[in-house]
């Protein structure tokens, strides 16, 4: 039996090895800017890294303080057309203030990275009245594409949303988008991080439908189980499930991607010269792959789409 499991552990270390795909583009990114949210810390950090390292003039968006991040992405990169600029996705006001002073600043934006997030909350509500995983996972980068929309149209952009393969586990209904649950619930709260990352899945296919014809591209990309802080945060707010956090963590101690290998699928799609004019699709390990069925339901995605605008309090002259 022990021989078994030994077998077992060795196959799946090799399956995740094996399967990590590495962005082959050699892209120069002299004279682009692009914009990555969550750029703190993990694959959002390493997202930046793999940017400026390009030549690319990259605005690193996060709620925590970027200073010490910014300086190390200048030191490695020699690269200092770096910029920190704070962004609450858990504000609907701070997305707004983000996105204009982005576009005071910018004169182009080439690159919209919706990557950060958050795998449960303390709380059950935001100030503006939201689930918070879901305006930080999802209404909040929903909102802040709509907001630079305009910016994104002066060139062929690209917009990578983060999504997951948890996305295969939601229970996603059009009642249940603003989910209203006890944040002590550790089954509702993994489902509301399940939804949150197909909603992310849904809403880049349809910004990829509304944006055709105008040279910007949208896609969604799963990066795979990655050592980062997600996970510790689940458990920090599910006391409850701390049991599970010793086997969680030598899970991802010795099979899990890195963050630098979790990247290499979201700089794949966001600066790939094969994927140019590619739209609409959902990645995994570099390559596309299918989608959750839910996501092909035109008339759900239709109504999805419409609730999406009126939680984010979107104004007509907004709307795509």
């Amino acid at each position: 039996m022990l021989a078994f499991l030994c077998c077992v552990v060795f196959l799946v270390y090799a399956f995740h090895r094996l399967t990590i795909a590495k962005t082959k583009s050699s892209t120069c990114l002299v004279g682009k800017t692009a914009i990555v949210t969550g750029a703190n810390s993990g694959i959002g950090y390493q997202t930046v890294l793999n940017l400026a390292s390009r030549g690319c003039r990259v605005i690193m968006a996060d709620v925590c303080d970027l200073t010490q991040s910014r300086n190390n992405v200048i030191k490695y990169t020699n690269n200092t057309n770096i910029v920190a600029k704070k962004l609450d996705l858990a504000s609907l006001q701070s997305i707004r203030d983000f996105a204009s002073e982005v576009a005071k600043t910018e004169s182009r934006l080439d690159i919209l990275v919706n990557n950060a997030g958050i795998s449960a909350s303390k709380s059950n509500r935001t100030e503006d009245g939201l689930n918070p995983v879901m305006q930080i996972n999802y209404f909040g980068h929903f909102l802040l594409t709509h907001l630079l929309i305009d910016l994104l149209k002066k060139s062929s952009s690209r917009i990578v949303f983060t999504s997951s393969f948890m996305s295969f586990f939601h229970n996603l209904t059009l009642k249940n988008l603003n989910y209203d649950a006890t944040p002590d619930d550790s089954i509702t709260a993994l489902r509301i991080y399940c939804n949150s990352k197909l909603a992310q899945m849904i809403a880049s296919d349809i910004f990829a439908s509304k944006l055709r014809g105008t040279g910007v591209t949208s896609n969604s990309v799963n990066p795979g189980i990655v050592r980062t802080t997600l996970l510790g945060q689940f458990f920090s707010v599910q006391t409850k499930l701390k049991p599970l956090r010793l086997f969680t963590d030598l899970y991802l101690r010795f099979m899990a991607k890195d963050p630098w290998e979790g990247s290499q699928v979201i700089v794949h799609c966001a600066v790939s010269k094969r994927l140019e004019g590619v739209s609409g699709k959902y990645f995994w390990d570099c390559m596309s792959a299918f989608k959750p069925s839910l996501a092909k339901d035109e008339e759900f995605c239709r109504k999805f789409w419409e609730k999406s605008e009126k939680f984010v309090k979107l104004a007509p002259e907004e709307r795509l």
